[in-house]
């Protein structure tokens, strides 16, 4: 079983890889799982990078745009909203607990037209604060945040530092930051991912494409073979794709041993 998951997860990426290094002519010319004659992956990115004036890189500068103002945003919201109510007591406490379970429940995409419509409303359509804002809002983050925050800090030593005489800012970035970094980093990869993939919200959001992501830039060029006149660019949008993927392989691959570390947090009981 484990093979099938790791074949069906490796198959689409070696076919991107395969395919990156083909150049127009050789991506039809050839069997999709085999190289063809010509070897032309450094034509392909340099061509992706100057392609209709080097637009690939204003969309890739919006989507890290996105990602630092968004991902990092949302994961700094979840965890001070998670430690908040998993370490106090409140009126209201279930209410707010039953909202944050009802709102993991809704699909984004459930939610992305009556954003539009306040946005409009508001004037902020075809912005890079339309793609923003919603993205700060992570319900499945905040629940994360909040259930790691309940078992991987101790009541005792909260109590610990305020006795000591700090108070409860100095107490969460001095004491509790460093114990809920797992779950900071876990939270982050999911906010990241979901943020530089991040598609049907920027297509109803935005219309100019200097501040279209790369998921969105990408789906255009992709799109353009079928209209009147339009450039067929299938080799730039594989080679554009497998770019677009390798940030988010690096950045599992660096922050993997700070998630690792976090998988058993709370699984022993002292």
């Amino acid at each position: 079983m484990t093979g099938i998951v790791l074949a069906y997860s490796l198959f689409p990426l070696a076919w991107l890889v395969i395919n990156a290094t083909k150049s127009r002519d050789g991506l039809f010319a050839s069997f999709g799982l085999a190289f063809a004659d010509d070897f032309a992956l450094w034509d392909n990115i340099v061509e992706t990078f100057t392609y209709a004036d080097g637009i690939f890189l204003r969309w890739l500068v919006n989507t890290v745009l996105y990602v630092l103002v968004g991902a990092v945003g949302a994961t700094f919201l979840a965890t001070l909203a998670g430690y908040g109510l998993a370490k106090f007591d409140f009126p209201g406490k279930r209410a707010v607990f039953a909202v944050v379970i009802g709102a993991v429940a809704v699909p984004g995409t459930a939610l992305a037209v009556p954003t539009f419509l306040m946005f409009s409303q508001m004037g902020l359509t075809n912005t890079p604060w339309s793609v923003i804002i919603p993205s700060l809002i992570t319900p499945f983050g905040l629940y994360l945040m909040w259930t790691f925050a309940a078992e991987a800090i101790p009541d005792e030593l909260l109590e610990a530092a305020r006795v000591d005489g700090a108070g409860e800012f100095r107490t969460f970035f001095r004491v509790c930051l460093p114990l809920l970094a797992p779950g900071i980093v876990t939270v982050l990869l999911f906010t990241m991912v979901a943020t530089w993939n991040n598609f049907f919200l920027p297509l109803i959001m935005l219309r100019d494409a200097q501040w279209y992501p790369l998921t969105l830039g990408l789906y255009t060029w992709n799109k353009q073979a079928s209209t009147a006149g339009g450039e067929a660019v299938f080799h730039l949008v594989i080679t554009g794709s497998l770019l677009t993927i390798l940030p988010l392989l690096a950045a599992f691959l660096l922050l993997q041993r700070y998630w690792q570390s976090g998988l058993a947090a709370g699984s022993v009981k002292q």
